[in-house]
């Protein structure tokens, strides 16, 4: 079945192997960020843009995290687009389903869908110095764009842990992004490798249902209590019919989100609170000293993602669960080994360790104006980028969800939001002052960085004691965000062109006639 995405792009299905089709924008991934972008562009009257998306429908993290307990742990009213408030909302933290619902109808009602191409899996964005366009290869077939967004996010790629003779064990086993649905686990013997915010969902969700269940924990995290709870039929009838009442709920909620800045980032000592509650969640919930030991944190409250639930203590608690703190020496056919020598049978294995954030294979498919991909000069400067959406060396390339512009404390919605304004800005100066390319200054890069790691150097998130995936392997935060996010919006209220490098299609026309001219 063929259909066709705009007056620019040929038709999809049986041509998908046809010559490469031309597009003047083209944004890669559909979650929060990419969906909101290609919606940005038809609200600017754009129809010139495609969007590919290497899934079966919209979605991103919330399409592929399907694993028991899967939920938000950002309230439902602030984890939303501002354009799109859902006055529908079941609850105070919306359960993976909800918010994909969420996220189809947004799609829906703003007619986007025309403008996608799924089941496509992007295989390399190359740019091209003499036709001064990228080109994109997927298995959908080839295309070029003047433009490219990525929107793939950080959240995508599974990280799967480096140990001897995983890739040997015969039982069922697979990653909590990639949850195997067919897979029985009902009186199993089931392992869970990592304790993070995945794993702390996924443990409550089986615990009472499979024989036997170990808990490989590396760093205890530090847990609070889950306010979570429906919301009753008068309120979500005032969400629904009462004006500005769920805006003002939302302003509600973002403030008090907001104020964890100011201990993240500037005063410590304001963490002491969440710190206290924190100790005595685990002094009620957990009744074994020695299990109560093995779960408390040794570094400070905040370094690694503060996490939420009400049940995951009480599971680790039950007779048939063990938490598992000697490192694992290897994996064998049916067993894990640690290092204290004791084998442990199990017959399935979920790995719950998390994303490739700061070292993403991604960036190894995206090719530079000198040819260097980006995990190259990654590798040589670090994970880095202006405003976490342009990077030098790569022009008409934006990115959302970009380094040091996620969150630890508050809705990243937000912060894809602030990012659409600026990167939608970009698009529409590119157009109006008809530039040819765009590309960061090198100094401007370097000075915009320099000054957020001065920042970082005195957050929790760098002085607390602890080895989190904020860091990369240079020892550099590249994953956070270090203010308050009032003030990246305003930072990325508006295109700063000043910043950049341009060069104007009259120019570029100007030089294709001097080429050909006899």
């Amino acid at each position: 079945m063929s259909r066709k995405v705009t007056d620019n792009v040929v038709e999809t299905g049986a041509s998908d192997t046809s010559a490469p089709r031309h597009v003047t924008t083209i944004i890669v991934g559909s979650g929060f960020a990419g969906l909101g972008m290609a919606i940005r562009l038809r609200q600017q009257g754009r129809d010139d843009f495609l969007v590919l998306e290497r899934g079966s429908e919209v979605g991103g993290t919330w399409r592929d995290n399907t694993y028991p307990g899967a939920a938000c742990d950002v309230p439902s009213h602030l984890y939303s687009y501002s354009f799109a408030l859902n006055p529908d909302w079941t609850r105070s933290f919306s359960k993976q389903g909800e918010i994909q619902n969420y996220i189809r109808s947004v799609a829906q009602r703003h007619d986007v869908l025309d403008n996608h191409v799924f089941d496509c899996d992007v295989t390399s964005i190359r740019w091209n110095n003499e036709t001064t366009q990228w080109e994109i290869g997927s298995s959908k077939g080839a295309f070029t764009a003047d433009t490219v967004v990525s929107a793939i996010g950080a959240l995508c790629e599974p990280s799967l842990p480096d140990i001897k003779g995983i890739n040997d064990f015969e039982g069922e086993i697979f990653h909590s992004a990639r949850w195997n649905h067919d897979a029985d686990l009902d009186g199993k013997r089931v392992a869970v490798i990592g304790t993070g915010a995945s794993s702390i969902q996924i443990v409550p969700a089986i615990a009472n249902k499979v024989a036997s269940l170990d808990v490989y924990q590396r760093t205890a995290p530090w847990l609070l209590p889950r306010m979570d709870r429906p919301y009753l039929l008068p309120e979500r009838l005032a969400f629904k019919h009462i004006p500005g009442f769920q805006r003002l709920s939302r302003a509600a909620i973002y403030a008090a989100r907001e104020t964890q800045v100011l201990g993240l980032t500037r005063l410590p000592v304001l963490m002491k609170g969440f710190e206290a509650l924190s100790r005595a969640k685990l002094a009620i919930e957990i009744r074994d000293a020695e299990l109560r030991r093995k779960v408390t944190p040794n570094y400070r409250i905040g370094c690694k993602r503060m996490l939420i639930s009400n049940e995951y203590y009480p599971a680790l608690d039950r007779d048939n669960v063990d938490v598992v703190t000697d490192p694992i020496a290897e994996v064998k056919a049916g067993s894990i080994v640690t290092k204290d020598g004791t084998e442990r049978e199990i017959d399935a294995l979920i790995v719950a360790t998390g994303f490739h954030v700061t070292d993403s294979p991604v960036y190894e498919t995206v090719y530079g104006r000198d040819g260097r991909s980006l995990a190259e000069v990654f590798d040589e400067i670090g994970q880095q980028a202006y405003k976490g959406s342009a990077v030098a060396n790569f022009p008409n390339l934006f990115f959302l969800v970009g380094p040091n512009v996620g969150l630890g404390h508050t809705s990243m919605v937000y912060m894809i939001e602030s990012q659409i304004n600026y990167v939608a800005d970009a698009l529409a100066t590119i157009a109006e002052q008809d530039l040819h390319t765009v590309e960061v200054r090198p100094e401007v890069q370097r000075d915009y960085n320099r000054d957020l790691q001065d920042k970082l150097a005195k957050t929790v998130w760098n002085t607390g004691g602890c080895a989190s995936w904020y860091l990369d392997k240079h020892g550099n935060n590249t994953t956070l965000w270090p203010d308050f996010t009032f003030r990246f919006r305003s930072l990325t209220r508006q295109f700063d062109v000043d910043a950049y490098n341009v060069t104007t299609s009259a120019a570029a026309r100007a030089d294709d006639q001097k080429v050909v001219a006899p």
